[in-house]
């Protein structure tokens, strides 16, 4: 691990978040006014990449377009030095994914403000024209009180209107999670917030129970299982959860966008109304925060 030197533009490197393939995240203190931030910043090796830098400046341009508290704010983005680099809200660490890997019981207390919440954020993006197109727990970080705030756009595009719903819209190659990935988007199919429904459905399973709804033997098993497998149920896994509970999973993981909730909105509504469980989890003796601070870890993105 190569700290990359000790200032980038204005911000003195604090120290490293997190590291993923392509890039690094610090954290940056701007040396004239003492705010924190978080920096996303290309490798060296993909700092003249010219896919790297194109996702660089569209996560920019969606991000900078969202203003809700359930999405992370997007401050700068900066190509003029020799490392580009974006400007980023300073949140939790901690990612939906990294809390899991804890166990389900470390979140179970608060899980239906987190749930709420991933939705809210969804929808305000689904509200400004845009489909995320990697609703994964990896792209959610959640706070002690259970915020939470949506990021990493890098996919994202744009929702399809009029003539474009027919001819416009499509990757030109399919992309995203196969954990979590739509039939329609593993079928590279014009995308609009119903595949976002289904990934999130993926989602509130693993949180839920602490398993993915489908696994495989090789990646195409995987993707031809969220094609054509039934529903699974969380309630074989943790029968703790309400049969309501149950049945939105359920609707939103439906193979058909039309036999999923009709949009983010209505989703939230009926979130709002339907417990998790029976009987309602105890907050545990120790917090994850507690231990994930602790540490001092720098944490791997996947």
């Amino acid at each position: 691990m190569t700290k990359i030197r000790d200032f980038l533009g204005p911000y003195r490197l604090a120290r490293l978040i997190r590291m993923g393939s392509t890039c690094q995240v610090w954290e940056g203190i701007e040396t004239a006014t003492g705010d924190r931030y978080a920096l996303k910043v290309l490798r060296e090796d993909f700092r003249t990449d010219k896919l790297e830098l194109s996702q660089l400046k569209t996560e920019f341009e969606i991000a900078k377009a969202m203003n809700h508290p359930n999405v992370i704010r997007m401050h700068d983005l900066v190509l003029s030095s020799n490392t580009p680099f974006l400007v980023l809200e300073l949140f939790s660490e901690l990612n939906m994914k990294q809390a899991l890997r804890r166990g389900t019981e470390s979140i179970a207390f608060m899980l239906e403000k987190i749930c709420q919440q991933s939705a809210e954020g969804l929808f305000h993006m689904h509200e400004k024209g845009f489909v995320h197109c990697d609703v994964k727990p990896d792209n959610f970080l959640v706070s002690r009180e259970g915020e939470v705030k949506l990021i990493d756009f890098t996919i994202s595009r744009k929702i399809p209107k009029g003539l474009g719903k027919l001819f416009g819209g499509k990757a030109k190659t399919v992309q995203g999670t196969r954990s979590y990935m739509s039939p329609e988007q593993i079928r590279n199919h014009v995308l609009d917030g119903r595949a976002d429904i289904y990934s999130l459905g993926c989602v509130f399973f693993e949180l839920a129970t602490g398993k993915l709804p489908y696994t495989g033997d090789s990646p195409n098993d995987l993707l031809n299982k969220h094609l054509s497998a039934p529903i699974p149920s969380p309630l074989v896994t943790n029968d703790n959860l309400t049969p309501e509970f149950t049945a939105v999973i359920r609707s939103m993981m439906a193979k058909k966008p039309e036999d999923r909730p009709g949009s983010m909105w209505e989703l939230l509504k009926t979130l709002r109304v339907t417990r998790i469980f029976k009987k309602q989890p105890r907050i545990p003796d120790k917090s994850i925060f507690d231990d994930f601070q602790s540490t001092g870890r720098v944490m791997p993105q996947q």
